[in-house]
């Protein structure tokens, strides 16, 4: 499944960094019409699966994970390797759009290892799985970059699908699924309404799903116009390098650390982690704005890649360890959701925040927000200790 995590993100990210550059050779486009494609190319992508997601994980619970992944991974595959083929926008935006049906392979492959891990030691087994993905969307565009100028982007497309079909092989002959009994006091089938006052019943957990989106949008709020940051900075020398270097510093930086933060977490417990890593991330964004060189904004964008990467294996193990066995596909079905939507959110707050200020200040607003997103987890947990307390003064 690492090798799997490492294929599919390399492949997902080898060809972001040049979307909008492929959009400008489809036709006689002006920079206007380029610019709003692409954030509609980018953005449907997310919205899809924002919808389908829940439903992907129902049928995981249901149908077992394997089939799924095997079914996503030939489906990114397919429509990858069509992108390649495309001769307008409106063809990319299509195939976009049904890359959207497939998209959850990483999010679901984490619910099936969290589902095949003993719960002592899941916020470390899902940091290690964290690191394949990782690697996997550090090396994409620094090799997209090198493929599109090297044999150009439908090339690069055709040829980024191959990977994806090796990720979908490597699910069918190297993976085994692991069936658990359920236990006699969960019933087996349950509804999507009983799967909803599961999530809304636990204040902890919806919050911790809400920040979930609230760290995709301070992330994806500045994604999309680094490379015009980037441009500002260090000027248009080498643009495609180095815009693909303070990408993959951030990720550079998750891989250090992912695989630690879920130790901790597994230790002194993952809500606990998960406020540190917000309020460091919120420090960290801040001198985003303040750099004037290319080589002050990689180190920052490590820095940044220490802690906010050490979110998503702590938020999915904590999930788990709060979520019955037969519904856990289906709450972290939700909890993709909400990241998607968050993936959608961010670009278009990012590029309206630059377009009326400047690119600094969206630096400060993804630090607000991630700061707020940790006050508010310190606050519900606090409470809820409280509240607990109260209800069971002998266990306290």
């Amino acid at each position: 499944m690492w090798f799997a995590n490492f294929f599919i993100a390399a492949s997902m990210t080898m060809v972001i960094p040049f979307l909008s550059l492929y959009i400008g050779t489809l036709g006689n486009y002006t920079d206007g019409y380029v610019q709003k494609w692409s954030g509609w190319v980018f953005a449907i992508t997310f919205l899809i699966a924002f919808i389908v997601s829940p439903i992907w994980g129902r049928f995981g619970d249901k149908h077992g994970r394997k089939t799924f992944l095997i079914i996503a991974g030939f489906g990114l595959g397919i429509s990858v390797l069509l992108m390649g083929f495309v001769t307008n926008v409106s063809q990319l935006f299509i195939l976009r759009m049904f890359m959207g049906f497939f998209t959850g392979f990483i999010s679901m492959s984490q619910a099936f290892i969290s589902t095949q891990t003993p719960k002592h030691i899941a916020g470390k087994v899902l940091g290690t799985l964290q690191t394949g993905n990782v690697t996997g969307s550090l090396l994409g565009p620094l090799f997209g970059g090198v493929l599109a100028d090297t044999i150009g982007y439908a090339a690069t497309f055709q040829l980024t699908s191959v990977t994806l079909f090796i990720a979908a092989l490597l699910v069918v002959l190297g993976v085994k699924e692991n069936k658990f009994e359920i236990p006699k006091t969960e019933s087996s089938s349950y509804s999507s309404i009983e799967v909803i006052k599961h999530i809304t019943s636990n204040p902890i957990l919806v919050v911790v799903m809400v920040v979930s989106m609230f760290v995709q949008v301070a992330n994806f709020s500045i994604q999309p116009i680094l490379s015009l940051y980037v441009d500002e900075i260090h000027g248009a020398n080498s643009i495609a390098f180095f815009s693909g270097l303070a990408f993959s510093a951030a990720g550079l930086g998750n891989l250090f650390m992912s695989r630690n933060w879920g130790k901790l977490g597994d230790r002194i417990g993952y809500e606990k982690v998960l406020i540190v890593l917000l309020m460091l991330s919120a420090v960290f964004f801040i001198p985003g704005a303040l750099v004037d060189n290319i080589w002050q904004l990689v180190i920052v964008r490590f820095l940044l890649g220490m802690a906010i990467g050490g979110v998503i294996p702590i938020r999915t193990a904590y999930i788990r360890q709060v979520t019955p066995l037969n519904i856990q596909g289906e709450v972290l079905g939700y909890n993709t959701s909400i990241r998607f939507l968050g993936n959608i959110i961010g670009p278009v707050v990012g590029g309206w925040i630059a377009g009326l200020y400047t690119i600094s200040i969206v630096f400060y607003f993804s630090s607000f927000l991630l700061l707020a997103s940790g006050l508010t987890l310190l606050y519900t947990v606090k409470h809820e200790t409280k509240e607990s307390m109260k209800h069971h003064p002998a266990h306290s």
